[in-house]
C-alpha cells in the first residue's frame, strides 16, 4: 500500500507541476530580407522608368537605404519594396520609413527595420494578459515575452486576445510547450 501511495503521489506531483508556455517575439528573417532586397533591385534593373535613375536598394544592419536621382523615384521604389516583401510572405509592418531627403541631384530615404518588442509594448501585453482574467501569467524576458499557464486552452485564448489587439509590429508565437 505504501509503495502504491508513494507512486501515485509522485505521478500527481509531476502532473501538477508541468506548466504549458509559449514565447512572443518579433523577429526578422535576415536571409529572407536579403532575398527581398535582391529581388527589388532586379525589378529596378528591368523597369524602363528606372533606366537612368541610379536607383538602388541597400540593406544595412537595421535599415534599408533607398537611393535615386529624384524623390518620385523613391516613392515608386517604396512600392516595389513593399511588393517584394509581400511576395516573400513577410509582414510589411517591419518597415518604418523615414523622410525623403533631396540634395545635389540625389534623393535618399532610410527605412528602419522594426525588430524586437520594446519595453512599452511588453508592458502593455503583460497588463492585457493580467486584465483579461485568463489563467495565464506573462513575464518579460528581454525582447520577448513568456506566457505560462496550466492548460493549453488558456494559452490559446491568450494568443487570440493578443492577436485581437492588432499591434503595429508583427508578433510571432514560438516555443509552444504543453
Amino acid at each position: 500500500n505504501f509503495v502504491s501511495l508513494k507512486n501515485s503521489f509522485l505521478y500527481l506531483s509531476c502532473y501538477n507541476n508541468t506548466m504549458a508556455s509559449f514565447d512572443i517575439k518579433s523577429e526578422i528573417d535576415k536571409h529572407e530580407l536579403t532575398n527581398v532586397v535582391d529581388q527589388a533591385n532586379r525589378v529596378l534593373k528591368n523597369r524602363f522608368d528606372f533606366k537612368d535613375a541610379n536607383a538602388e536598394f541597400k540593406l544595412n544592419d537595421n535599415s534599408i537605404l533607398l537611393t535615386a536621382n529624384e524623390d518620385f523615384h523613391i516613392k515608386q521604389m517604396s512600392a516595389v519594396l513593399q511588393e517584394a516583401i509581400t511576395k516573400r510572405k513577410m509582414d510589411i509592418r517591419i518597415l518604418q520609413p523615414g523622410k525623403i531627403e533631396v540634395a545635389n541631384n540625389a534623393a535618399r530615404q532610410t527605412i528602419d527595420l522594426q525588430e524586437g518588442i520594446d519595453k512599452d509594448l511588453a508592458k502593455k501585453i503583460t497588463t492585457l494578459i493580467k486584465q483579461s482574467k485568463l489563467k495565464a501569467q506573462a513575464a518579460i524576458q528581454g525582447e520577448s515575452i513568456r506566457i505560462t499557464g496550466k492548460k493549453r486552452d488558456d494559452l490559446q485564448s491568450a494568443i487570440q486576445t493578443i492577436k485581437d489587439q492588432k499591434y503595429n509590429i508583427p508578433l510571432q508565437f514560438d516555443n509552444f510547450r504543453d
